[in-house]
């Protein structure tokens, strides 16, 4: 069975304050969900930080869940394509954080794939990014 995973980051500025959302389902059911306040960050440093967040916060269940495979699914096409292998990571901050996804995938012992899907499919996970981090109101 796939484990479905949506994460997404944000910056209210580039850098600024940022935060996370992920939400991961396994065929109907949704089992996390998660929004976080990550501090002073870019765009880029915050979607890999919820990828990170997400695998983290995942393997502890992932043998009680029964997944065969996991798939990241994320707005982010940076993202998907340095993870999926095809673009390369320059910026030596992303490639930290680069070589953290690489130890945690390994660690998890499953098959993961990345995707990249719309903005509207990610709504989920992009409303837990703004409730982590409204928007001030003026």
């Amino acid at each position: 069975m796939i484990l479905s995973v949506y994460t997404d980051g944000g910056s209210r500025g580039n850098p600024g304050p940022a935060s996370i959302g992920i939400v991961a389902t396994l065929g109907n059911r949704e089992v996390l969900t998660h929004s976080e306040a990550i501090g002073v960050a870019t765009n880029n440093t915050a979607e890999y930080t919820a990828i990170i967040r997400a695998m983290t916060l995942l393997a502890p269940q992932i043998q009680d869940f029964g997944a065969t495979e996991i798939r990241f699914n994320s707005d982010s096409k940076l993202l998907v394509e340095q993870l999926s292998g095809r673009f390369k990571v320059k910026t030596p901050h992303i490639r930290a954080l680069y070589q953290q996804v690489k130890v945690l995938e390994m660690s998890l012992g499953i098959p993961i794939s990345y995707q990249w899907v719309e903005r509207a499919k990610n709504s989920y996970a992009d409303d837990l990014v703004n409730k982590a981090h409204p928007t001030p109101k003026r």
